[in-house]
């Protein structure tokens, strides 16, 4: 669909014409010269009769300088600016017309197509307008698959007249609804979109739950065990999430439940149960992580809290040597290995399952489709599938879940574990930095520990972002009676480890680190986050990082180091992780600020690759959508295929995982 519509309707005097103005102008050409005055343009004056015009070329050809005549009569549009003599346009387009008689104006809007190298406007409008003419001709259908009286009391248009009105509005057409995405033939396209998508999601679901699983009931010994061991008990939260889980293992088919907590919510102690759940039944349970530092996490916890129980836990990540990696694939072909902890070397062609019964997926957004699918593949035996548990730090707003998840359940952990105080968050300039620094000295005098969190690892000129390596070295400068420690994702594992272990030891004060940490790190007794570049992070990493401090009984303070001028967009994100700590607020606002294609990450998912739909601004839709997707596939399930290929092509297979 077109971007933005110019008004080309009107013609506007010569004489009329403004600085500013963005107009239908004709004229006839007074004076064409070629001018060598610091670069070569071609200037071409057109009067008429009420006043001058210049049109200004600097990419011309000869046989364009040539052509461009006295006397001729040109129709142009562009935007007018001052110049040496009279108002410019610098490139405008333009057409000679005949001066024997006034051509018409367009009596449509001129669409403004989104244009690449070697297709222009003019193209892109031609194709539009062949397309459209094949429309009006009868040579080409655009069948309705919306169910009969969907659009009852709606002021939407058939698809086909919705279709042409976009290409061509009317000229008195309400150009500022056009504009925000809101007029009735916008919507109508939106809403066929929305369900499409949300049907496709559907679709996956159904076939899923005709798939067969390994039910993975009666393991509630096992969990006992695990959970009177813990040294606190789950929040209501953990408990209500762990039961629809439990009940999910125990059917038959395979479950596809997403859960979602905010950071610090406890999200991996209910994985675990789950994991138990295939333990207690011989089966294998896979946890897959998007980073090394977050497996590792992942692996350290699990075998903590499940060796105790006499269950193997395996580490198997790229880093291994060849006789580790050897051994940890022995143990996982022949099931001695219940419990695999790794990043995405957990499927890759060589490591063979006895038994994956279930696969928990930490921040699936992280991970392309592909690999998804090769995970989920490796669990196919003997005609069933296994479970899969996903989990995301990043709240997403209901409705956004409701439409790229319809083919997931959704669990939420929405309560806190009690004795975590909310983290103070300020934001300061960077020209406060030596301030920072004193009230760093004081905070590590009273014992505490913290992060300076610095977005590269090595100096940019283009994005002026401190280097981690530099900022640690001028902080050890500035504090020298402190030990400083470096983290950052170039490390190799061995060094990584040291330095997180004596961090967590308490060895090490003050961690300088990049966003490595933004997940997964957890050290109680540091309570202060300090962030450099704060306005060039997005504000679901900025919640994440600061879900780093805040995890012990001190209370816990984040500054927020920016570099101005701040943006618009930078400025409302600073504001936000100061007003709410609330992870799913700063969802909503993000979303607001972001859209959903870059919230979820979906350009690498496949899904939610919305046209024309957007789905904060069309909201409102979404009830309205279910409904209709429960009326075609109650009674018109043959309309579904074609419009889902419609509007997805083959896009809906990637949902399989």
């Amino acid at each position: 669909l077109p971007s933005r519509y110019e008004d080309r309707t009107r013609m506007v005097p010569l004489g009329s014409l403004r600085a500013g103005d963005t107009a239908v102008v004709e004229g006839t050409i007074e004076l064409a010269e070629t001018v060598y005055r610091g670069r070569r343009s071609l200037l071409v004056r057109i009067g008429d009769g009420s006043g001058w015009l210049t049109l200004r070329f600097f990419h011309f050809s000869a046989a364009q300088a040539q052509a461009l005549k006295r006397g001729l009569r040109l129709r142009c549009y562009g935007e007018a600016r001052a110049g040496a003599a009279t108002l410019e346009m610098i490139h405008p387009e333009y057409r000679v017309v005949a001066d024997t008689a006034a051509a018409p104006t367009d009596d449509t809007l001129t669409p403004v197509y989104p244009a690449t190298e070697g297709l222009g406007q003019r193209k892109l409008r031609n194709l539009a307008g062949q397309a459209l003419d094949l429309l009006a001709g009868k040579r080409v259908a655009l069948p309705d698959w919306l169910p009969p009286d969907t659009l009852t009391g709606a002021e939407y248009p058939q698809l086909a007249d919705a279709v042409r009105y976009l290409h061509e509005p009317p000229a008195e057409a309400d150009r500022e609804r056009l504009a925000a995405g809101t007029h009735p033939a916008q919507r109508r396209l939106a809403f066929e979109e929305l369900l499409a998508q949300h049907l496709s999601l559907r679709q996956l679901r159904l076939a899923s739950d005709r798939h067969r699983a390994w039910p993975l009931a009666g393991g509630r010994p096992l969990q006992q065990r695990f959970l009177a061991a813990l040294p606190f008990e789950l929040t209501a939260a953990q408990q209500r999430v762990a039961d629809e889980i439990g009940r999910d293992l125990a059917a038959p088919h395979p479950m596809m439940r997403l859960v979602q907590g905010d950071v610090g919510s406890g999200k991996t102690v209910v994985a675990a149960l789950a994991v138990l759940a295939a333990v207690a039944h011989g089966a294998q349970a896979a946890v897959m992580a998007p980073t090394e530092l977050l497996a590792e996490q992942h692996f350290h916890n699990f075998d903590r809290w499940l060796a105790p129980l006499g269950i193997n836990v395996t580490w198997l990540s790229g880093a291994l040597t060849a006789a580790a990696r050897r051994d940890a694939l022995a143990a996982v072909a022949d099931g001695d290995a219940a419990v695999i902890v790794g990043t995405h070397a957990l499927f890759q062609a060589e490591v063979e399952f006895a038994r994956l019964a279930l696969i928990v997926i930490d921040e699936q957004h992280r991970f392309g489709v592909h690999q998804r699918l090769a995970l989920r593949e490796k669990g196919e035996r003997d005609g069933r599938h296994p479970h899969q548990l996903i989990m995301t730090a990043t709240p997403i707003p209901r409705t956004l879940a409701q439409t790229a998840y319809a083919d997931l359940d959704t669990s939420v952990i929405d309560e806190l574990p009690p004795g975590r105080v909310p983290v103070a968050t300020v934001a300061m300039a960077e020209s406060r930095r030596d301030q920072v620094v004193e009230n760093l000295a004081r905070a590590l005098a009273e014992g505490r520990q913290a992060y300076w969190v610095c977005p590269l690892i090595e100096e940019s000129d283009v994005l002026q972002c401190q280097a981690a390596e530099d900022t640690a070295a001028r902080l050890t400068e500035a504090l020298p009676e402190w030990r400083i420690g470096l983290l950052h994702g170039r490390m190799k594992t061995a060094e990584r480890d040291a330095v997180m272990s004596a961090f967590k030891r308490g060895d090490v004060h003050l961690l300088v680190a990049t966003t490595v940490i933004e997940v997964g790190v957890d050290v109680p007794n540091a309570s202060l986050m300090i962030i450099e570049n704060a306005e060039r992070l997005g504000l679901a990493q900025l919640h994440q990082l600061r879900g780093r401090v805040g995890r012990g009984s001190a209370e816990s303070s984040c500054v927020l180091l920016y570099r101005g001028p701040l943006s618009k967009t930078a400025r409302a994100r600073l504001t936000a992780m100061r007003e709410t700590t609330d992870g799913f607020e700063i969802a909503r606002r993000d979303l607001a600020l972001r859209g959903p294609g870059e919230m979820l990450g979906t350009r690498q998912t496949g899904l939610l690759q919305l046209k024309i739909a957007d789905i904060v601004r069309d909201e409102a839709l979404l009830p309205w959508v279910q409904r209709a997707a429960e009326t075609m596939i109650s009674h018109y399930p043959e309309r579904i295929a074609p419009l889902i290929r419609r509007w997805l092509g083959d896009a809906g297979r990637y949902g399989r995982v």
